[in-house]
């Protein structure tokens, strides 16, 4: 929040200096998707403003589908009635890209930068969320890998198998601020993505560590996301050349200055998960 001057003093600045590359991270557990998605477009208003650093939300979501400004309603594969019967929401966002699933036992993580600040342009931010996934899934034994022309983060395929898509990435900018961003499996019940068409690719096979790793009677863990985070958050400040700071409180009241961030805040209802 920006005061009045006292008299005898000069006016605060009206934008924070920049943030020598630093990148504010923040755990914020499991999160309704609306819940964040106002956060996000809070911070994206006060990030363009100069009252934030860049932030790193890192959390996982209630089940919920996710539509791209543009994408393909037939690619949702359950009837309204399933949907209902399994309280999943559908949403349409700004992002590009087809539908997505969200839901316990993913990492989400959604970059807000000014990318002027950092002299970015998309494509190589899109190439460091590729590269920060595949670092992720690299350090919980999982080798990983980035496909041209098919955004996200693979598990490569051979002679007898199709390639199998493990992470999905979707952005927007607005006023030159990133949001939305990418969503890892960690251990999600691969199920869920029967409701869809992956990112609009019929017969898509969504995979996840857990099961690359043989662990296919692996639950959903927020303790696992949780894990996934605090390396993901390192592994994408590297590939910008950035610093990385984790927030203290880990709740979004920590991250959001007084304004319309803060606002959102106040009305998130966070539930953790063990």
């Amino acid at each position: 929040m920006i005061l009045p001057p006292e008299s005898g003093h000069e006016a605060a600045p009206a934008t924070l200096p920049p943030m020598s590359g630093e990148i504010v991270a923040t755990w914020l557990g499991r999160m309704p998707y609306r819940a964040a998605w106002d956060l996000q477009k809070g911070l994206v208003g006060e990030r363009a403003e100069g009252t934030v650093p860049d932030q790193l939300l890192l959390l996982e979501h209630d089940a919920v589908l996710t539509l791209g400004r543009q994408a393909d309603e037939t690619h949702v594969l359950a009837t309204a009635r399933e949907l209902r019967r399994r309280d999943i929401e559908v949403i349409r966002v700004e992002r590009g890209g087809e539908v997505t699933y969200h839901g316990p036992g993913q990492l989400v993580a959604y970059p807000i930068l000014r990318l002027g600040d950092r002299g970015l342009l998309i494509r190589p931010l899109v190439t460091a969320l590729e590269e920060a996934m595949i670092e992720t899934c690299a350090a919980l034994g999982v080798e990983a890998i980035r496909r041209d022309g098919h955004p996200g983060c693979w598990i490569a395929g051979d002679s007898r198998t199709p390639p199998r898509k493990i992470g999905a990435l979707g952005i927007r900018i607005e006023r030159g601020v990133s949001y939305h961003g990418i969503a890892l499996n960690i251990d999600p019940e691969l199920r869920d993505f029967e409701l869809i068409d992956p990112c609009g690719m019929p017969g898509l096979v969504s995979t996840s560590i857990a099961d690359e790793l043989g662990r296919t009677a692996e639950s959903p863990s927020t303790a696992a996301v949780e894990r996934a985070a605090r390396i993901f958050g390192p592994a994408f400040a590297r590939a910008l050349g950035a610093e990385i700071h984790w927030s203290s409180g880990d709740r979004p009241e920590a991250i959001a200055l007084p304004g319309r961030a803060a606002a959102a805040a106040d009305d998130l209802a966070l539930t953790p998960v063990a």
